[in-house]
């Protein structure tokens, strides 16, 4: 039997652009109006000031941020349980254990959170808690409890009051009752008039009658003078001296301190091995809001629903969230060379030369029927913008063109005003810091033993560009070293002009560049003009270039 899709996430790549929010966001909108509504659009980092501005100029708020799709104790096998209060009884909470098949309980408030944990090892100890005679005083027992444990009836008294002071004493003869009553005990006899009055008289705060052997009204008379409770049960002496201690409320057993518990949203491998180290079985599962979600074990996680995804934009694993190897990929859309993403089974794979994934995306709603909203269209003409520098880069297609011009027609957007609005709100920046403008939208790639990392940021004036290349051009040792990338390339593309102004790091990147773009490197800069994509006319030149040198460097 198919497992059952609970959500499909729709990811865009790491250091995500406008066409990668943008995409997801316009798919899971499509994917939406054609089939079930479980798809969700998510981020797979931080925006950018471009993506940003679009975001909000369309009035949509920032996709939810998602780092990995490895499993997750909410894709395992949790399970619940009837609710435990820290009143209810020991015995009760052994008896649900038995009913439930669980050694552990979990203990909650009324608001659901969790405050303790009670195990059956704990359940045994207090069982064997014979030296303790006063035990039922120091938790506060309720009587309700004593009579739950004993299956008895409250003869007299409050069976919301609880024992305050005393000892458990066993009655078996009347001279021995004498002596070892104190005020406040709790005292267990059979029928024998003569010992349940003296029980009385000594000052004992509850009376337990076993065998439910008559009670005598002028001992429940005296009893109700002396201010003593009365309880009867079913249950013989022996079994009252047993069962007794097992009244006590969980919460004077339970653990309150250093649970091992795991949020819903916990990795799966990261629980196996913080259980590994723990006495426990059973381990409690916490909801994102704080409240109890039910008991996870070691074989539940054994075999954990996988999270099924759409990728979008990207088809290299190096450019991919966390755990995609343990996840489902249901499609991918894209518009880049295919890379390394392998898929256990066969999928809907959309990938198609043009600009722009949101025209391949602008297509698949025409293909489907379905009205594009104004908002989404929005979107879609941002992306479209954005990854083809309006219509300049040599990766557009007349396909890019049909579309952001029919898209900017049902947003009521003008393309030259509208544009020239986003790249320079990409290019703002105040208040940032090289790595968050040296993120904005950067990537890695890899082939063979080939790999380096390529950003760009495209500006629209000359004070802009080079603010940028000020800011960001020290930064770039920082990236390779912490990224671990023997080289790291950022373009500076101006817009209106065409040309790109490549800063580099990383040992013989000169030599790479100027074998690659046929120009003479300026210290630590490469004027580039003409080039302004980084799919068709960088990435390609450097793969091929890098290869080469490492083919020469063999022989």
């Amino acid at each position: 039997m198919a497992e059952a899709i609970r959500k499909v996430n729709i990811i865009g790549h790491l250091n995500p652009d406008t066409d990668s929010i943008c995409a997801a966001i316009s798919y899971a909108y499509l994917k939406n109006q054609i089939d079930n509504p479980i798809y969700e659009a998510r981020r797979a980092g931080s925006l950018n000031r471009e993506t940003a501005f679009v975001l909000n100029h369309f009035g949509f708020e920032e996709p939810q941020l998602i780092t990995t799709v490895t499993p997750q104790i909410k894709d395992a096998e949790i399970q619940t349980q009837p609710k435990v209060d820290a009143e209810m009884s020991l015995y009760s909470a052994w008896q649900l254990m038995q009913n439930v098949k669980l050694d552990t309980l979990c203990v909650t408030d009324e608001e659901e959170e969790l405050t303790g944990l009670i195990a059956v090892k704990d359940i045994a100890n207090a069982n064997m808690s014979l030296s303790e005679p006063n035990l039922l005083s120091k938790a506060k027992t309720s009587y309700a409890n004593i009579v739950s444990t004993l299956g008895g009836t409250m003869v007299l008294g409050d069976p919301q009051g609880v024992v305050k002071q005393g000892n458990i004493r066993v009655g078996t003869s009347a001279s021995a009752l004498s002596e070892i009553v104190d005020a406040g005990d709790i005292i267990v006899v059979a029928g024998n008039h003569e010992n349940q009055t003296i029980a009385v008289e000594h000052g004992a705060s509850c009376l337990i009658v076993s065998c439910d052997a008559p009670i005598a009204q002028d001992v429940i008379d005296l009893a109700k003078k002396r201010d003593c409770a009365i309880i009867s049960t079913p249950r013989d002496t022996f079994e009252v001296a047993r069962l007794l201690i097992m009244s006590m409320p969980v919460r004077e057993k339970m653990l309150t301190d250093d649970i091992l518990k795991f949020s819903v949203n916990t990795a799966i491998d990261d629980a196996r091995k913080a259980m590994t180290n723990s006495r426990h079985r059973f381990f409690p599962v916490i909801n994102e809001n704080g409240t109890f979600a039910g008991l996870i074990s070691g074989p539940g996680l054994l075999n954990p629903r996988k999270k099924h995804v759409i990728l979008v934009d990207h088809n290299e694993r190096t450019q991919a969230v966390d755990g995609l190897e343990q996840a489902e990929i249901m499609e991918i859309v894209d518009h880049h060379r295919i890379g390394s993403i392998e898929t256990s089974n066969p999928i809907t794979f959309r990938n198609v030369p043009v600009g722009c994934t949101c025209t391949i995306i602008y297509g698949l709603y025409h293909e489907y029927g379905i009205d594009i909203p104004k908002n989404i269209a929005g979107l879609m003409l941002s992306a479209i913008l954005s990854d083809t520098l309006a219509f300049r880069s040599p990766t557009c297609t007349e396909r890019d063109i049909v579309a952001g011009k029919k898209l900017a027609e049902i947003c009521g957007e003008d393309i030259d005003s509208y544009s020239e609005q986003m790249f320079d709100a990409g290019a703002d920046l105040t208040g940032r810091t090289a790595e968050e403008v040296f993120h904005g939208d950067y990537k890695v790639f890899s082939r063979g033993g080939v790999k380096f990392g390529v950003g760009q940021g495209s500006f629209m004036t000359e004070t802009s560009r080079k603010a940028a290349e000020e800011l960001v051009g020290p930064f770039l040792e920082t990236a390779a070293k912490s990224e671990e990338l023997p080289m790291v390339f950022y373009m500076f593309t101006d817009v209106k002009s065409q040309v790109t102004e490549m800063l580099f790091y990383g040992a013989n990147a000169a030599n790479v560049i100027e074998r690659a773009f046929n120009v003479k490197v300026d210290g630590n800069i490469a004027v580039l003009p003409g080039v302004v994509s980084r799919k068709k006319q960088v990435v390609p030149s450097l793969m091929a270039t890098l290869q080469t040198l490492a083919e020469e460097a063999a022989n």
